[in-house]
């Protein structure tokens, strides 16, 4: 079974991230989600407070097939100067695991050069900070082992697309066709 590490930084976009997680556990997928703060509980941008399974772990979040980036204001400046997060993901990257971010927070992945060459998306704004990657306007875009999402309105199908690559376009359209998604 496949296993997602979701970072949740304080002030994260919280429904851009429970969605997402929502939508894996749905599929079958296991998820950790992880803070990036002071505690398990993690306030987001709209002061909703979430409970993490746990607190930051290099050694977790290695152990894990893919890593998840809710964004949000001021989560993803949290996330960008998160100095282990950065060794993760490079990490990541140059083994070809899978790496996705939504809205603001492809730019994590821009800073540490894993969208170059890729198709990327972000919050509109943000994409002088997709670092070598070429921007388009979809609401999801998946290039190699990189999955971009625009934003909040498209944390669902995020969900979807990973749930594709984590476990089978079966299981995607089934939860799809569950919670009535168009």
């Amino acid at each position: 079974m496949s296993k997602v590490y979701v970072c949740m930084a304080p002030g994260m976009e919280e429904v851009e991230c429970l969605a997402v997680v929502d939508i894996l556990k749905r599929g079958g997928v296991e998820v950790e989600t992880a803070s990036m703060g002071g505690g398990l509980e993690v306030t987001g941008s709209h002061d909703i407070t979430v409970k993490a399974d746990s607190m930051w772990s290099s050694e977790a979040c290695d152990a894990c097939d893919a890593l998840f980036l809710p964004g949000g204001m001021p989560g993803t400046a949290n996330l960008t100067e998160h100095a282990e997060l950065g060794e993760a993901i490079q990490k990541f990257h140059k083994e070809g695991r899978l790496l996705a971010a939504i809205c603001a927070a492809p730019s994590v992945l821009g800073k540490y050069c894993c969208l170059e060459g890729k198709k990327a998306t972000c919050y509109p704004g943000w994409e002088d900070k997709l670092l070598g990657a070429e921007h388009v306007e979809d609401g999801v875009v998946r290039d190699g082992n990189v999955v971009t999402g625009r934003g909040l309105g498209f944390a669902i199908d995020e969900g979807l697309e990973l749930l594709k690559i984590l476990a089978d376009e079966e299981t995607s359209e089934r939860v799809k066709k569950e919670i009535q998604h168009p």
